[in-house]
């Protein structure tokens, strides 16, 4: 492996999984950022990532711990299954490194615990690729909750399907597995829609899970759903599936002065005069409801995607702040996923903050096949 020197005013990177179909997004996105040089890559498919390497004129290795120790990167990409996270991002922050890995932070709660433990030991920032929080459609009703247009919360839905087919999880030995991937839909397809949840919602406090397989020949999950509590006893529901397909994704957030839609790029608020709450305690009407100002925001676009993130975790290394997706705020999703996983093996609802032992405990038996998702 020959090492290739960078300039002193350029952030070094290397990527780790640099083989992986998902890399190639992030070389996309590093491509238009001119500060930045890529010094090395690695991936156990060493074919693959010679080949890319190759392209990139820079050096490679399978050896992930070589790489890191040869080419001293400022900051480490990983594009690796997300059970390789935890540990490469470990490995990764212990050279001196700040990371930005691939969604989801971990497999388990416990994992991304040690994920934010060793950044703060290091000293270093680790970023997670949410780049759906860049959206504008997001965007704008991340601007509405946080301005209190939407006042103290009512309801919550999220509804996201995923269609895929047998050949998608035959494409990858790892796909529906629960060594290779933790889970299935709320693994793989849910990290993103539940990020997007926590963000606009924050993190419930109980969850009453089920999950079955229902159109797949795999270990894992296709279809997931849950009843979620807020603080409050405020009420949601969320339902994620790789076996529906036809209806549009959507998101609703209800609160006491207006309820929120969005559905693909198009957010709905439905304004309410007065106040849910004022209207109850002083209307006459027996069935009288307040008036509704209804106004329809298209906001298209992925918001920069990829390279929206790079450009926020640079900007976020060189001034200070924590970059809008952190580990700690990663964390959230995470936790959420593995208390709907682990309630429906258990059959109980799950308060958070999750007990780690007991989501391990539960994972581990899925993966050794001494406990299982129900059946009918």
């Amino acid at each position: 492996m020959t090492i290739t020197s960078a300039a002193p005013d350029r952030t070094r990177v290397a990527i780790i999984g640099a083989a992986a179909g998902i890399a190639s997004q992030h070389l996309q996105a590093l491509a238009h950022l001119p500060a930045v040089q890529i010094v090395g890559m690695a991936d156990i498919a060493a074919e693959r990532v010679a080949a890319r390497a190759a392209e990139h004129g820079c050096p490679w290795s399978t050896d992930h711990r070589q790489l890191l120790a040869e080419v001293h990167a400022d900051l480490v990409v990983i594009c690796t299954p997300h059970p390789l996270h935890a540990a490469l991002a470990i490995d990764a922050l212990r050279a001196g490194a700040h990371v930005l890995v691939e969604k989801p932070l971990a497999v388990t709660v416990a994992e991304g615990d040690a994920i934010v433990a060793a950044a703060a030991a290091a000293g270093k920032v680790v970023a997670v690729n949410f780049q759906q929080r860049f959206r504008p459609v997001i965007e704008r009703a991340r601007a509405m909750v946080l301005g209190g247009e939407l006042g103290a919360l009512v309801r919550v839905l999220c509804v996201e399907p995923w269609y895929r087919t047998q050949a998608y999880y035959a494409s990858a030995s790892w796909r529906g597995t629960w060594h290779g991937e933790g889970g299935g839909v709320l693994m793989n397809q849910g990290p993103h829609p539940l990020d997007l949840l926590c963000h606009l919602a924050g993190q419930p406090t109980l969850v009453w899970g089920r999950a079955r397989t229902l159109g797949h020949q795999i270990e894992t999950e296709d279809m997931a759903h849950a009843l979620l509590e807020y603080a409050g006893g405020v009420p949601g529901y969320l339902y994620f599936s790789t076996v529906e397909a036809g209806l549009p994704r959507r998101m609703e957030l209800v609160g006491d002065r207006a309820a929120l839609e969005i559905v693909e790029d198009r957010v709905t608020l439905h304004r309410f005069a007065p106040a849910l709450s004022e209207h109850r305690a002083t209307s006459s009407e027996l069935f009288g409801r307040p008036a509704v100002a209804t106004e329809v925001l298209d906001a298209p676009g992925d918001g920069g995607g990829h390279l929206a993130v790079y450009q926020d975790l640079l900007d976020a290394l060189a001034t200070g702040r924590r970059p809008r997706c952190d580990a700690r705020e990663a964390l959230m999703s995470l936790e959420l996923a593995n208390a709907v996983i682990g309630s429906a093996v258990l059959g109980v609802p799950l308060a958070l903050p999750l007990d780690r032992a007991r989501y391990d405990a539960v994972l581990a038996g899925l993966r050794a096949g001494s406990s299982a998702l129900p059946r009918d």
